[in-house]
């Protein structure tokens, strides 16, 4: 690295502590790259000081754009009107105002396992735990339209996970994501959310207090700044830093148009193991699962299964192609069957799973008198969307 040169001390009026992330995160903004970009750049120059430092020379010889080039002379001039420098301005005030912390490519605590994929961010953004970015995570995704059976089963699987030794990481999305999180929250373990915004913002709203509840007893983690609303392409970018920062991933529940077949298949390219969870075969919601089970995924029933799988695991070592980011983020809404139902209708199918239930068991999810409840199984099974079966009733679509 060249010698500290006038150029490199302008960090300190851009910033006033934390002073150390700020080249990190100035590689990270620079204008005109993408995230390998970035990365390869890390191969040309020791750290981002010294492409900070050095010269226009030495910036159109490493092929940098236009837009680049302009960026870092703002920053050697310390142009405090150009955008790039607001940027900065503007993520170091609000990590400060907001308690948030940065982890940088540089810093000793960065998560080895996320070096190892080809797009991996320079900086995460986290508020809670910082402890827990490093320990050994399992990532457990599912489906928003999650039935009450795969709910439980994702809650189960979490609390046992955490009782083994391992921090549940899932997306803080509705249905599985949330179950995955009650689940190591309630056996009193702490679990780490990565989220499609900035860490600050709660998205879904349904998940506020849950969000409060995890920066309190575990962590959330973005590569997006503070104040990043939710956004489409943002879910992906999410997927792929769940299963980058796992040993694993765990789908437990998902339709052939869920997003959880995204991070499973990015867990796949990484180098990680795939694990699914078996369901019904009248359950639309398993037929992801099943899916991946017959691309290789192993089946799993317990957490032993998992421990069993995991015995040989690596970090993958080879950069590896990702999805395209315009692969959809989540399941469709309610299904077609539910479209003209009566409002106590669709309570009742949604209570009911794929497997047989109780009318006690459905009395007390869906809050239904018993005369109540037998009138609308029987509309729902004269339209073909129940059974009576031993044991109870069990959804067909």
């Amino acid at each position: 690295m060249p010698p500290t040169s006038p150029a490199m001390s302008i960090a300190s009026p851009v910033l006033t502590s934390q002073s150390d992330t700020l080249p990190w995160l100035c590689l990270a903004r620079l204008p005109g790259l993408g995230r390998k970009r970035r990365l390869t750049l890390l191969q040309q120059f020791d750290d981002p000081l010294e492409l900070l430092a050095t010269t226009e020379a030495v910036w159109q010889a490493a092929a940098l754009p236009q837009k680049t080039r302009e960026a870092l002379r703002a920053w050697q001039a310390q142009d405090t009107a150009h955008p790039l420098l607001i940027a900065l301005k503007q993520i170091q005030a609000s990590c400060q105002a907001l308690s948030i912390e940065m982890v940088t490519w540089g810093d000793h605590d960065y998560p080895e396992p996320l070096r190892h994929i080809h797009d991996a961010p320079l900086v995460l953004y986290l508020q809670g735990d910082r402890r827990l970015l490093v320990r050994p995570q399992i990532g457990l995704v599912g489906s928003r339209n999650a039935t009450p059976t795969g709910l439980q089963l994702a809650h189960e699987f979490a609390a046992d996970l955490s009782e083994r030794g391992y921090l549940v990481t899932s997306g803080l999305a509705l249905g599985i994501d949330g179950a995955a999180h009650r689940g190591a929250l309630d056996a009193g373990y702490p679990t780490l959310a990565v989220v499609g915004t900035g860490v600050d913002v709660d998205y879904p709203r349904q998940h506020r207090s849950l969000s409060e509840q995890i920066r309190r007893q575990g962590l959330l983690v973005s590569d997006l700044p503070p104040g990043t609303p939710a956004r489409a392409a943002h879910f992906p970018q999410r997927n792929r830093l769940i299963s980058g920062l796992s040993r694993g991933v765990l789908v437990v529940e998902a339709s052939l148009r869920s997003g959880s077949l995204i991070t499973a298949r990015l867990a796949l390219e990484q180098g990680r193991e795939v694990f699914a969870v078996p369901g019904s075969v009248r359950n639309p919601q398993a037929q992801g699962c099943h899916r991946l089970i017959r691309q290789g995924a192993a089946l799993v029933e317990t957490v032993a299964d998992i421990e069993e799988e995991l015995g040989g695991w690596q970090v993958a070592s080879s950069p590896v192609p990702s999805p395209s980011p315009a692969s959809v983020e989540s399941d469709a809404g309610g299904s077609a069957a539910e479209a003209d139902l009566p409002a106590r209708e669709i309570a009742v199918l949604q209570a009911l799973g794929y497997d047989p239930q109780s009318t006690d068991t459905l009395c007390e999810a869906t809050g239904l008198a018993a005369d109540q409840l037998l009138q609308s199984l029987l509309m729902l099974e004269m339209q073909g969307l129940v059974a009576s079966v031993p044991g109870g009733y069990q959804r067909l679509r």
